[in-house]
């Protein structure tokens, strides 16, 4: 640990998708981290993390954490300045068993279980929360009332609920309540990064972020009789990283920040773009279905009707113009992440 902590961080789910890359940033900028883990011994989780140490030696320690364990942060929060909470699981809604304690207590319980060690850690100044857009739009459908039909960091998703789009409505419990936390006492400052769907390389192999296994599916040819017209707002894990480190280095970085494209790409696109390099490969959808049989066949595939109403064929503009001014991201042209993410995907298969 540097003599004052000035330059010391903890990221809670440092194994995970977004963790390790930011644990990989914070390195390369001369940082002292603290990474949380669930546990040790998951070795291929934490596979990335050990190498990591070996290759800045002495400047990473790991500390085993559990979100819905009261007190478990503290160890790792001691003598930081900064506290990067990214620990949460996301996972498509198809995957979701139980909204309640698959998402929201972990979200929820485990950002309260942060705050309450940020308390208890004198030396940290800054919380940098990793949220979503989804804590500002439920549906893509809420997004048509927005002003100019582009999303904005002035709205705040009120329609999701623990039934409807779980994941969506703990992260934005999840954001009020460190705003909340953040309000009550000025010692430290909070600032809330809000990306798109992140794709792009993945550091380990065993990370079960939802983003993955949607990509997943289009990769292993889910989609091979045609694309279904739905299109997500993308951010590069990479530029979600530095998005975070600019956020706790900035003195000026308040509120919260979209991080994304300000275009909006689809399955067919994306299929599109990894076939400019692997052109024969005859898993990718090479036409983008009409919306009808989407709307007949969905419901076996588990998108419910109401889903399909309120994203099928809707797209909007994305207002991600203060985290380009304030915090000078300069985002990836969506080619190089999708191509580094399938090329990626490609390798560890091989791997296994």
């Amino acid at each position: 640990m540097s003599a004052d902590g000035a330059r010391t961080a903890v990221v809670t789910g440092g194994s995970g998708f977004v963790g390790s890359h930011l644990v990989r940033r914070l390195l390369e900028r001369d940082y002292q981290v603290h990474a949380t883990v669930r546990s040790a011994a998951h070795s291929a989780k934490v596979l990335p993390l050990h190498r990591l140490q070996q290759e800045f030696p002495g400047r990473l320690t790991l500390f085993e954490a559990d979100l819905l364990r009261p007190g478990s942060f503290d160890e790792a929060m001691s003598g930081c300045r900064v506290v990067f909470h990214v620990a949460s699981p996301f996972r498509m809604p198809e995957k979701i068993k139980d909204g309640r304690k698959d998402m929201v207590e972990p979200a929820v319980d485990g950002t309260r279980n942060v705050l309450a060690s940020v308390e208890r850690a004198a030396t940290v100044e800054r919380l940098v929360l990793t949220s979503t857009v989804g804590a500002i739009f439920g549906d893509y459908i809420d997004v048509l009332a927005m002003d100019d039909r582009t999303l904005a960091e002035k709205y705040v998703n009120t329609t999701s609920t623990v039934e409807n789009n779980p994941y969506h409505y703990a992260k934005t419990l999840a954001e009020r309540e460190a705003r909340a936390a953040e309000a009550a006492q000025s010692r430290w400052r909070m600032v809330s990064v809000n990306p798109g769907l992140i794709l792009g390389p993945s550091l380990t192999p065993a990370s079960e972020s939802g983003s993955l296994f949607l990509l997943d599916e289009l990769f292993k040819g889910y989609f091979f009789y045609g694309a279904p017209d739905f299109s997500f707002t993308t951010a590069d894990v990479r530029d979600v990283a530095d998005a975070h480190i600019a956020a706790a280095e900035h003195p000026a970085a308040k509120g919260r920040y979209i991080v994304g494209a300000e275009t909006m790409t689809s399955f067919h696109e994306m299929s599109r773009i990894i076939r400019t390099r692997y052109p024969r490969d005859p898993r990718l959808p090479r036409t983008a279905l009409p919306h009808w049989p989407v709307r007949v066949l969905g419901p076996a595939f588990g998108l419910t009707q109401d889903y399909i109403r309120k994203h099928l064929g809707i797209r909007f503009r994305v207002d991600n113009s203060r985290s380009v001014r304030e915090l000078g991201i300069t985002y990836r042209p969506i080619e190089e992440t999708l191509l580094d993410h399938y090329e990626t995907w490609r390798r560890q298969r091989r791997a296994r």
